[in-house]
């Protein structure tokens, strides 16, 4: 069997320059872990993961804040709304993991599942004539257990 045969065709994809805010509601909203970064050509050029995500925010130490009368104050770094700007301001090329996994339509599922075990990735996209047309998932492999033979 194929990725062609299990991927899905109708990819959710970004560009280099979408709010990464808007790149974590997309993978909220429709239940996927990374999405496609492509330019004008539909040429992948990285790929934003769940952990890329969580990887752009881990930094962000927040300060404590204190409860005065009626106001909350913040007590700590000076460099946290600097901090915080550069988190609410990030685009995907700020995020994305550039030259990513890429795959064939011709692959088989079987060499997916090494490729995607032995490279740590999920998902990948796959391309022909250098254009994404397709993904596929961990899941998409998942799927096929429950399949009748």
């Amino acid at each position: 069997m194929l990725v062609s045969d299990i991927m899905t065709k109708k990819v959710i994809s970004v560009h280099s320059d979408t709010p990464v805010k808007e790149i974590a509601t997309l993978l909220i909203k429709h239940d996927l872990k990374g999405v496609p970064v492509i330019d004008e050509r539909q040429k992948v050029i990285g790929i934003i993961t769940e952990c890329d995500l969580i990887l752009q925010n881990a930094t962000l130490h927040l300060p404590t804040f204190i409860q005065i009368l009626d106001g909350v104050f913040p007590f700590g770094k000076k460099e946290t709304e600097e901090e915080l700007r550069r988190i609410v301001g990030a685009v995907a090329q700020d995020v994305m993991s550039r030259s990513p996994v890429c795959a064939p339509l011709d692959m088989t599922v079987e060499d997916m599942a090494t490729l995607m075990w032995e490279r740590k990735v999920n998902p990948v996209p796959i391309t022909q004539d250098d254009k994404l047309i397709g993904i596929v998932s961990r899941a998409d492999i998942v799927r096929l257990l429950t399949q009748s033979r």
